[in-house]
């Protein structure tokens, strides 16, 4: 599988804010980690292409040497990239201007700007969205940072802002969302710690100022990206597969501890350590699936993976409901819609609402012809939406046509080279 992208983007930020080199193997050389990889170089980090694909060095900037880039940081599609980096510079005390594609433009920056500006870090943007400028500023107090959504993102640019500051910064969040960061700082020498608070809140506390010194960072393959083979492996009769070397963290699991409740033949192989993360090898069989209920405090465990959990429930006997996926309605695309759409196409009983989506699935049914001609599928240039509707129309044996395939390389460069070598019949049209 290829290397996890959240992962990727901490590797580089973490990696150029840290004393010395850092080495990264298996880096995910998608379009949202090479824009995080430029934005790097533009505020100093040296960073170098190794000997083989994915391999990376990256020398450090510091407080001192760190610059304020001469052209606006550009994040393409990347709305990690662009909130952690948001805190990053803030954390640093430089100036920079953020900007990014139409679709990430679109999305609410807010949610970051919000509390740095607690913290009071001077910026301006286009009504809470890009492009975003954050000012020059002195050196940030540590604080406490109480945060209204799970968020990794959030919560990480509130980290970035506190690895410079003078004593404990601290964030608590409703409910745990992805720890990539809390890990990676860990593993990087920073003096942080996790605790689980009443009623399921989440609080972290990390020293200041952080001394990180540069490691090595070996990424473990994108559950996310692993989950649509894993989808066409369970809809498809038959079907048995192998996928090696898959990130296994306890706040990324969501997708396949719901496809297991749903029936699906998932076996976990070889469980290890890898840069502190924990990984394994998956093999997955085609299955009998059934609809179930996922409730709103699993969807931080598989908020990317909803699109290809969305075509599980199109095969599954049975209603599925996904309740508290309110964050979908502002990702690349409206996903909520774009599953809705993609599914009645298809043919499906499918309703939805402010932060749901229900969907009457059609069993083994949906796997039969329902059209000789292409039916078009709108994707609005997200590429998980592109994979999934690749997917449904793997699975239900009828032609499905995709516009913008290439927002696909978003995340997962490889994918239909990598399902094509599984058996599937996928195009490019010219």
């Amino acid at each position: 599988m290829p290397g996890d992208k959240s992962i990727s983007h901490r590797a580089l930020i973490f990696g150029s804010l840290a004393r010395g080199q850092t080495k990264i193997h298996g880096l995910l050389e998608s379009e949202d980690v090479l824009h995080t990889l430029e934005a790097m170089r533009a505020l100093g980090a040296k960073i170098e292409r190794g000997a083989g694909a994915g391999q990376w060095c990256v020398t450090s900037i510091t407080a001192e040497t760190a610059c304020a880039p001469q052209a606006p940081l550009d994040f393409g599609n990347s709305g990690t990239g662009a909130r952690l980096v948001m805190g990053m510079v803030a954390g640093l005390g430089i100036g920079a201007r953020f900007i990014g594609d139409d679709s990430l433009s679109g999305r609410p920056m807010g949610r970051v700007l919000n509390p740095l500006g607690v913290l009071g870090v001077k910026t301006d943007s286009h009504n809470g969205c890009l492009p975003v400028e954050v000012y020059a500023g002195s050196q940030l107090p540590a604080r406490i940072s109480e945060i209204s959504i799970a968020s990794a993102q959030v919560k990480s640019a509130l980290l970035l802002a506190g690895i410079h500051a003078d004593g404990v910064t601290e964030v608590i969040e409703p409910n745990l969302s992805r720890d990539h960061t809390e890990r990676m700082l860990a593993a990087f020498g920073a003096n942080i710690s996790s605790t689980v608070l009443s009623e399921g809140r989440h609080r972290v506390r990390l020293s200041g100022p952080a001394d990180l010194t540069g490691t090595s960072v070996t990424v473990p393959g994108d559950p996310s990206s692993a989950a649509f083979p894993i989808t066409a492996a369970l809809c498809i009769e038959g079907s048995d597969i192998t996928l090696q070397g898959v990130l296994m963290n306890p706040t990324r699991t969501g997708f396949i501890k719901t496809a297991k409740r749903m029936g699906g033949q998932i076996d976990i192989l070889r469980p290890r350590k890898s840069s502190g993360e924990d990984i394994a090898d998956i093999r997955v069989r085609g299955s009998r699936l059934k609809g179930v209920t996922t409730e709103p405090d699993m969807v931080p465990t598989m908020i990317d993976e909803i699109p290809a959990l969305a075509v599980l429930a199109a095969f599954a006997d049975g209603i599925t409901q996904m309740r508290g996926i309110g964050e979908l309605r502002v990702k690349e695309s409206d996903r909520i819609a774009r599953c809705e759409d993609m599914l009645r196409s298809m043919g499906i009983n499918v309703q939805s609402g402010k932060d749901w989506l229900r969907v009457e699935g059609a069993g083994a049914l949906c796997g039969k012809t329902i059209s000789a001609e292409p039916i078009p599928v709108r994707t609005d240039g997200d590429h998980r939406i592109a994979m999934a509707a690749l997917v449904l129309g793997l699975a239900a044996s009828c032609k499905i046509r995709i516009d913008n395939p290439t927002s696909i390389a978003t995340s997962y460069p490889g994918f239909v080279a990598d399902m094509r070598s599984l058996g599937a019949n996928l195009e490019i049209e010219p």
